[in-house]
């Protein structure tokens, strides 16, 4: 069984006057961070908040771009050329390195967001084209992406870490990819049943669907989603009940697990 995993949350999902999850919580509990970079979500002075927040409590620092859909959160199916992508992911990392610069902090990782990451996790053009974008701002950034999926192998065959991410919140098809929202049994509300299915992860280094079929993978990130209700209770849960495992939580550039 790994000995040591990192614990990543979703953040900086407010936007001007509307506010989404208790960041302030959850940034006391996970050890990295992934900012929204204003085009889901998020906005100057929300990413300076979650960045100062971060630093604080000496959590990492990611850029978590997604699709120019405020109104959809960044979930709805958007269509663009590879090239828009490359730009689009650029643009979103390098605001979110000013801001953090701005704040003596650095950005160490990226994940994308919402369905951006979710058609990514089953076209491999649209992975390499992330992939080559995160290399061109930064070629010292971790991806952090999707285990099992086209993300971790663009990762690698351009020369990126990949850091392999689980969630704690979501389930999984028989094609290792997360359920999509619609369906009922997309999440997972409770938090010893997310915790229940962490550690089944991490002890057999694998994800299991809804059917039960087992999927081999690195685990080397957790994710739990910010701007669910259960958040706060669904990460600490998960982070008491691996630290009583004897799994230490990690920042994710102190992951040794990483390839």
């Amino acid at each position: 069984m790994a000995t040591e995993v990192n614990v990543n949350s979703d953040l900086g999902e407010s936007f001007g006057p509307w506010k989404m999850g208790n960041d302030a919580e959850i940034l006391k509990i996970v050890r990295s961070a992934n900012v929204a970079c204003g085009f889901h979500a998020g906005d100057p002075m929300v990413m300076a908040k979650t960045v100062k927040l971060s630093l604080e409590n000496g959590v990492s620092i990611g850029a978590h771009p997604g699709f120019p859909d405020l109104q959809g959160f960044g979930r709805r199916v958007m269509r663009f050329t590879n090239a828009e992508i490359e730009m689009i992911m650029a643009y979103q990392i390098g605001a979110l390195m000013a801001i953090a610069t701005a704040h003596g902090a650095k950005v160490t990782h990226v994940k994308p967001h919402g369905m951006m990451a979710n058609m990514s996790a089953e076209d491999e053009d649209l992975a390499m084209a992330m992939a080559r974008a995160i290399k061109a701002v930064d070629p010292n950034l971790i991806f952090l992406a999707q285990a099992v999926t086209p993300q971790v192998t663009a990762a690698r065959k351009v020369g990126l870490r990949a850091a392999e991410e689980v969630f704690a919140d979501r389930t999984y098809t028989d094609k290792g990819i997360l359920t999509p929202r619609k369906e009922p049994n997309a999440m997972i509300h409770d938090a010893q049943e997310s915790l229940r299915a962490v550690k089944r992860m991490i002890e057999e280094q694998a994800i299991f669907s809804t059917n039960g079929k087992k999927i081999p993978c690195q685990v080397d990130s957790v994710c739990v989603h910010g701007d669910e209700p259960t958040a706060v209770a669904t990460a600490r849960t998960v982070r008491e009940g691996l630290e009583a495992s004897q799994i230490r939580i990690v920042a994710l550039p102190e992951l040794r697990s990483m390839q």
